[in-house]
């Protein structure tokens, strides 16, 4: 009910900003009966995540639970206590406003620790009449630290690579902990640091407490994703972190101005070797995919089998991979041969989310399909040989042959039927003298054709009003018009560069890159501006380059180079501006 009084003051303030009148509350009353009617349909979706899993169960984690709208009601956490013991909790809200979307977030996030060792469920939690999902968590025993921890010292790293063991192209996670038991003022952590490898940040970093051969740490933990692009023995370099350590709580220990005295620490971690297998034999696919998870489906605008000649209809593909990047998914749409069916694709959707657990890619492509005869047409099947890396086996991501069906031409739309003509008949004295009987059908259909005609009124008022509040068009000034220009000239060297890459052109390719690359960068030679690219870009940039100049004379072609290029795009839509060095993990 809160949500729903919510909407209905947002409406009650922009169509009646007065608030009176007999009119306003009598919108009031419906707009309360049918949100009272129809409370599901406004039921706020909450989602549980947690930052990490598995857990031990002498460190503390911290559980989110993500609204998108207002729920109905406080939460009430109560039912965590029973496998959970809550340490803190807290709320935060964020709102934003794209491309004339507007969208909202209310996060509450609780940090626990675990009372048992086990699979254990975070239980759904109520919000008045909404409520959560559940969500499995796996709690270890204790906590293991690698060969680098040392209970000596005040401040160490460990970092851990899982697998170690792996096939090129396969995703490595990447994992960082800083365990410290001191105050720290400040620290910066360096970058881990692999040739020829796509290095991905995952999310935020997440502290918590736990407890070490019966010392008790407070420990940051950073994740990466690895996706080594070569095979071989790879060794990533140790980290270094250097720390200004604290000297003593004391207010005693302080310089000639007041502040804390504090020591500069410098940590190195262990080095991590990979050994990267190349891609197995067994492995007849054309384009070498390895990934966690596939899935490859499709959906259809309409009915396949009452498609009409002459009447389009969209089919679209979609491909979501686990532990893999959005480059490595293929195209998915087939060359159809029917010359009866013609296609139109549209610009493939691509998306990358980096989430804890590893990065996660989808492919989305909607194809238009147009009959032009009636019968049936069939589709190739879609077939993506793809190499499992849980269960270390070839498998195929598959849509099977669809058959439409083509029933014939568009109906034409029938003629409105006309009302009869009522005839003009006179009337005669006696007739007018005549009482004719009141239909209260006509009467109540008076009204509300009254009510109806008052609402029309009361819609056009507004938009009125609105019309005359919004702002005139402003002449933009030099600094946008500027903005526009590059823009432009952005897009048309990437039109450029597809076609270059279509004929595969190294030439047109070469000259299409320098003019985005002076637009986008500033820079004028093809290092350059893959210095300022992602590693997959730039590795395909500076192929290009050799490929130009090369004394072999090798054959090019730009597919690689333009899958490298869109992504790279993509990346730039949804990455996070994430920090190139720790924050500062305390301050006093």
């Amino acid at each position: 009910m809160k949500r729903i009084k919510s909407i209905i003051e947002t409406l009650g303030a922009s169509f009646f900003p007065i608030g009176e009148g007999i009119f306003g509350r009598f919108l009031l009353i419906i707009l309360m009966a049918f949100g009272i009617a129809s409370h599901q349909v406004f039921a706020a979706e909450i989602t549980t995540s947690v930052d990490r899993n598995p857990v031990s169960i002498d460190e503390s984690f911290k559980i989110f639970f993500t609204a998108s709208d207002t729920p109905d009601g406080d939460p009430d956490f109560a039912p965590l206590e029973q496998d959970f013991s809550i340490i803190n909790q807290g709320q935060s809200s964020s709102s934003s406003w794209v491309n004339g979307t507007y969208s909202k977030s209310i996060r509450w996030t609780v940090e626990v620790t675990a009372n048992k060792p086990g699979n254990l469920v975070i239980p759904a939690i109520k919000f008045g009449n909404d409520a959560s999902n559940p969500l499995p968590v796996v709690v270890t025993q204790g906590t293991a630290t690698g060969d680098s921890a040392n209970t000596n010292e005040e401040i160490f790293l460990e970092v851990k690579a899982t697998p170690e063991q792996l096939y090129v192209q396969s995703q490595v996670l990447y994992t960082i902990r800083l365990y410290r038991r001191v105050d720290v003022a400040q620290a910066e952590l360096s970058e881990p640091e692999l040739a020829d490898a796509v290095i991905e940040k995952l999310g935020e970093d997440s502290n918590y407490n736990t407890v070490v051969d019966g010392v008790s740490y407070l420990v940051t933990e950073r994740k990466y994703a690895i996706f080594p692009q070569k095979s071989g023995t790879m060794t990533i370099k140790p980290l270094s972190l250097t720390a200004a350590v604290i000297m003593d709580r004391q207010p005693d220990f302080r310089d000639f101005f007041g502040s804390r005295m504090t020591k500069t620490k410098r940590v190195l971690s262990k080095e991590v070797t990979l050994n990267v297998k190349p891609a197995p034999s067994s492995f007849t696919g054309k384009d070498w995919l390895a990934a966690e998870k596939l899935e490859l489906s499709q959906e259809w605008s309409g009915d396949i089998q009452q498609m009409k000649v002459g009447e389009p209809l969209t089919r679209t593909l979609t491909l979501r991979g686990e532990g893999t990047t959005v480059g490595q998914l293929p195209e998915l749409n087939k060359v159809v041969t029917d010359a009866n069916l013609k296609t139109y694709p549209d610009q493939p959707v691509l998306n990358e989310q980096k989430l804890p657990g590893g990065i996660s890619a989808s492919r989305q492509e909607k194809i238009a399909l147009i009959p032009a005869t009636a019968g049936k047409h069939v589709l190739p099947a879609i077939e993506i040989p793809w190499f499992n890396t849980k269960s270390q086996a070839v498998e195929i991501a598959r849509i099977p042959e669809t058959t439409i069906n083509v029933v014939g031409a568009i109906d034409n739309q029938p003629e409105t039927t006309k009302p009869p003509k009522l005839l003009a008949t006179p009337i005669t004295k006696a007739e007018s003298n005549t009482q004719v009987p009141v239909n209260n059908g006509v009467l109540q259909s008076s009204i509300w054709l009254w009510v109806s005609l008052f609402l029309a009124l009361g819609w056009m008022a507004t938009v009125i009003y609105f019309l005359q509040r919004r702002p005139k068009n402003q002449i933009p000034d030099d600094k946008e018009i500027n903005r526009l220009k590059r823009e432009t000239s952005l897009k048309e060297s990437a039109k450029k560069l597809k076609e270059a890459c279509a004929s595969n052109d190294a030439q047109a390719a070469k000259k299409a890159l320098l003019e985005w690359g002076k637009q986008k960068f500033d820079a004028s030679s093809l290092g350059s501006i893959a210095d300022n690219c992602d590693a997959r870009l730039r590795d395909e940039i500076l192929y290009l380059n050799n490929a130009l100049y090369s004394k072999d004379n090798n054959e090019w072609t730009g597919k690689k180079l333009m899958q490298a290029f869109t992504e790279n795009k993509a990346r730039e839509k949804v990455a996070s501006n994430d920090e190139a060095v720790l924050e500062p993990l305390h301050r006093l």
